[in-house]
């Protein structure tokens, strides 16, 4: 029970490595609330596991600020912030309008400095606090991936390791976990020769599990992992 009495937001947790998350943090003690905007389905199998669910975008402010006064109000705090939505599309820069770029790059990083503004002020007031964001073996490697998914995701490194600089000195850590290929989530689109191709370089030779990440997920915003900040975490099999 390594987040027993832990009060914890994840964004975009109706599937994938944020459903993950919210039923291995659940089972490890935490209180966990949850964002999804769309997957109604995906929302309803992820608050069987005692998680609460917010119809909400990390890009619709009014509804993030009123998600977080309301969580604040009934847990009392938020301890631990988990920035976990994002998307991706397969596509060559050639074949990519603006419109594609600037969704990407909305969800994945604005999104993530709405949210975390937003949840910033508490954890600053308290002085305690953990801010994990979900980066990517894209952001921090040179591989055949969409580019504007890589740049928002090494985009997402430089906001951890400034941010944890700048909030230190409120005792709130910032870490980034960079997940490689996954069962499910990004990697599900990928042709199958660039997957043969990512397996051929995996030292393991196999994708990883949600479940395995969302277990380490678990113990880097924990209190045993109280001293580490600003650093990004890749697991990806050895690739």
């Amino acid at each position: 029970m390594i987040l027993k009495d832990k009060r914890v937001l994840v964004t975009g947790a109706s599937r994938g490595l944020g459903a993950a998350m919210a039923r291995v943090f659940t089972s490890e003690g935490a209180r966990v609330a949850f964002t999804y905007t769309r997957d109604e389905e995906g929302a309803r199998e992820t608050e069987k596991t005692g998680a609460r669910a917010f119809m909400c975008s990390v890009l619709d402010v009014p509804a993030t600020d009123a998600m977080v006064r309301e969580l604040e109000s009934s847990w009392g705090a938020i301890d631990i912030l988990v920035n976990n939505a994002g998307l991706s599309q397969n596509l060559p820069v050639a074949l990519m309008e603006e419109e594609d770029w600037d969704r990407v790059m909305d969800v994945n990083v604005k999104g993530t400095f709405l949210t975390t503004r937003a949840v910033l002020p508490g954890m600053v007031r308290r002085k305690a606090g953990t801010i994990l964001n979900i980066g990517s073996l894209a952001g921090v490697r040179m591989l055949e991936a969409p580019v504007h998914y890589c740049a928002s995701k090494a985009a997402i490194k430089g906001l951890t390791e400034a941010l944890a600089k700048e909030v230190a000195r409120h005792g709130i850590r910032v870490v980034c976990l960079a997940p490689g290929l996954l069962e499910d989530g990004v990697g599900r689109n990928l042709p199958e020769h660039r997957l043969k191709d990512y397996l051929k370089h995996c030292a393991l030779g196999r994708v990883g599990t949600l479940e395995e990440v969302a277990a380490f997920a678990a113990f880097l915003v924990s209190d045993a992992n109280s001293y580490m900040t600003g650093e990004t975490v890749v697991m990806d099999g050895g690739v």
